[in-house]
């Protein structure tokens, strides 16, 4: 299968991410061929409250109330979909298919295991759309990462930028995409930790769900030394292709943070992140021409600050490119969805580590049908 192959057909689309920050649902509307054409359409957010956010959290690993929080976590799926429809002033019957990528619980790939929850037979039932669901299984299956699964959605974006790019989504975990000058030029890897342990260390401490701005990190002093102990973690000596849990870190981090005060802490680990963000740059094969930042990270001024003393090119915010920052990830999912309806390929060799370019995902009709034959 060629790897430059299109679905031929411009479709609309729509993605839907419940990212590792756990801070609500992204949901994207695009019109796209699956290869280089993509067109924005319009894009909402629906915030989870903290009640459903603990219980999100309560389940991470896979232990407790999986099933009940899988039900709750797909109906606002569906009201999040229809809050686009609304929105787009468009009906269902005008989307080809939805992303649908859940929200991850556990990702032990090593292990041979991820788990996103979300009901996509339910999901599709609910919008009256096709959706596409479970992204990432056959990726790790089939002896790969299973993450990140981005890359292929950052190539279509990038394509009239100078190579090499770097593109840098921070979420709870940090993940980066190198694209170089051919068409399958990519490197892709989960840089390290994000805003995942910026944003536990101030649930923690001060009761806020994030560094709003990495004020308090901009107050605090992060100490060098830990910051070369937290930097020794074996993960960062691991080539890439490579991908982490949300918690990977976290633990570890907190348990050599913990005597420290608010401000030092929310500072050493913004400071991990920046730091673990730049070494990445030493598995390029090709330095790049500039960093593209997209995910929530883009709006900690600290963090931002950090990254651009450390990088010799520019630094910009994907929204300096005209992109929507906050709506990339979802954006990414109705494309890759696209993608797997055409049975292109969705990961490669050097995004997760498969062995040959994979496609993937599970379709789930929104009305029964009947198989041919």
């Amino acid at each position: 299968m060629s790897t430059t192959q299109s679905v031929t057909e411009i479709v609309t689309a729509i993605g839907l991410m419940s990212g590792t920050s756990m801070d609500g649902i992204d949901a994207a509307l695009i019109r796209t061929d699956g290869d280089d054409y993509v067109e924005a359409i319009d894009a909402v957010t629906l915030a989870y409250d903290g009640a459903f956010r603990a219980r999100l959290r309560s389940i991470l690993g896979g232990i407790g109330e999986v099933g009940d929080v899988e039900a709750d976590l797909t109906r606002r799926h569906a009201e999040a979909v229809h809050a686009l429809l609304h929105q787009a002033n468009l009906s269902a019957d005008q989307v080809a298919v939805i992303g649908f990528h859940g929200h991850t619980i556990l990702h032990t790939p090593d292990l041979g295991r991820t788990w996103q929850i979300g009901d996509g037979l339910g999901l599709a039932a609910g919008v009256g759309i096709d959706v596409i669901s479970d992204l990432r299984t056959a990726d790790v299956a089939a002896g790969g990462q299973g993450a990140p699964l981005v890359p292929v959605f950052h190539r279509a974006l990038v394509k009239d930028l100078p190579r090499p790019v770097a593109v840098l989504n921070i979420g709870g975990v940090a993940n980066v995409t190198w694209i170089g000058r051919g068409t399958d030029d990519l490197l892709a890897f989960d840089t390290g930790p994000g805003n995942a342990l910026i944003d536990d260390w101030c649930a923690r401490r001060i009761g806020a769900a994030r560094d709003e701005g990495g004020t308090l990190a901009a107050i605090g002093h992060a100490d060098p030394d830990l910051l070369d102990r937290l930097m020794s973690h074996p993960y960062f000596a691991a080539t890439p292709p490579k991908s982490l849990d949300r918690d990977a870190f976290g633990q570890w981090a907190m348990a050599r943070t913990e005597g420290l005060s608010d401000a030092d802490g929310a500072a050493v680990l913004t400071e991990f992140t920046t730091h673990s963000i730049a070494a990445a740059a030493r598995w390029f094969p090709e330095p790049v021409e500039r960093w593209v930042v997209a995910g929530g990270g883009r709006y900690n001024a600290t963090l931002m600050a950090g990254l651009r003393s450390r990088m010799n090119v520019p630094v910009l915010a994907a929204d300096a490119l005209g992109w929507d920052g906050d709506a990339l990830e979802a954006q990414a999912f109705a494309y890759l969805a696209v993608r797997s309806l055409g049975r292109l390929p969705i990961t490669y060799p050097g995004t997760t580590g498969v062995a040959v370019p994979h496609t993937g995902g599970r379709l789930n009709f929104a009305t029964p049908r009947e198989m041919p034959g």
